[in-house]
């Protein structure tokens, strides 16, 4: 498994060097879900492909910017499911953006999750590591990824982070989301959901929520490249998640690779307070 992970750092090392002097504009093409490519999406996912391409222990990768998985060696063990990008739209604002990595043993399913990883293109250079545990790495001036801490979720948080267009929630969202608000919580959402769960687990709870809306009654964020491994991770570090009915993302099993779900991540409280609401 270390040795795919020194892949994945470098492909990211790579990416975050071509970040320092972008070309921010659109392609004329779409991804399989309908997004508008970037030409940085469609680098990033290059660098990604030809790094990973090299790694002996990888069977195939399945990308949010391919339609299809793409086989690179039979005999191998692990399927690598990534988005090369996340949160993309926000470069021209400059906002932290990031890379995920979802590491499945022989076929692409939730419970083969074996490892996840994420990386953010910050003012600093961060990449987040889970296999049993949850860690922060930072880059170095010598271009390493040195071991800051373990991640641990609290019970509760103090965080809001919530998506999709307000006018498109049912009223149980709205008023769920009230309901946080009322007690207390601090709105804190960015549009990039790498940055703004990695928000939630630094500052140890929270909830970052992106619901089932009129406009995407099965959600908009993908289950393989985005919502697996990072659920993944938050339940690592000990905190929960769900789709607005059950008690793990983790037990949800789709055929479609680019199939999507609704998503809730967060500490115990906000999860539970969720179900509440919500059943």
């Amino acid at each position: 498994m270390q040795e795919l992970i020194s892949f994945i750092k470098q492909a990211v090392l790579q990416i975050s060097y071509e970040l320092k002097f972008p070309d921010t504009s659109y392609e004329k093409s779409q991804n399989h879900t309908g997004d508008t490519q970037l030409k940085f999406d469609i680098l990033s996912d290059k660098i990604i492909e030809k790094t990973l391409s090299q790694c002996p222990k990888i069977k195939a990768l399945i990308s949010e910017e391919k339609e299809e998985m793409l086989l690179i060696n039979d005999e191998a063990e692990f399927i690598v499911a990534y988005d090369p990008l996340d949160g993309s739209s926000l470069m021209d604002v400059n906002f932290a953006i990031g890379s995920i990595f979802a590491i499945y043993e022989k076929s692409p399913k939730a419970s083969n999750l074996k490892a996840a990883v994420y990386s953010v293109y910050g003012p600093r250079i961060e990449l987040v590591v889970c296999e049993d545990v949850a860690c922060l790495y930072r880059l170095n001036q010598k271009d390493e990824f040195v071991l800051i801490k373990e991640l641990k979720m609290l019970e509760k948080g103090k965080i809001n982070s919530t998506g999709g267009t307000q006018k498109n929630w049912d009223k149980k969202h709205i008023d769920f989301i009230k309901a946080l608000f009322d007690e207390g919580y601090r709105l804190r959402y960015s549009g990039a959901m790498v940055s703004d769960v990695h928000q939630i687990l630094l500052k140890g709870g929270g909830l970052f929520s992106y619901p089932a809306t009129k406009d995407a009654p099965k959600g908009k964020l993908r289950a393989f490249f985005e919502v697996f491994p990072l659920a993944f991770i938050i339940e690592k570090a000990g905190g929960k998640t769900s789709n607005g009915e059950n008690f793990s993302l983790l037990e949800l099993e789709f055929n479609d690779i680019h199939s999507t779900t609704p998503c809730f991540f967060g500490s115990n409280y906000e999860i539970e307070k969720l179900l509440k609401a919500y059943t």
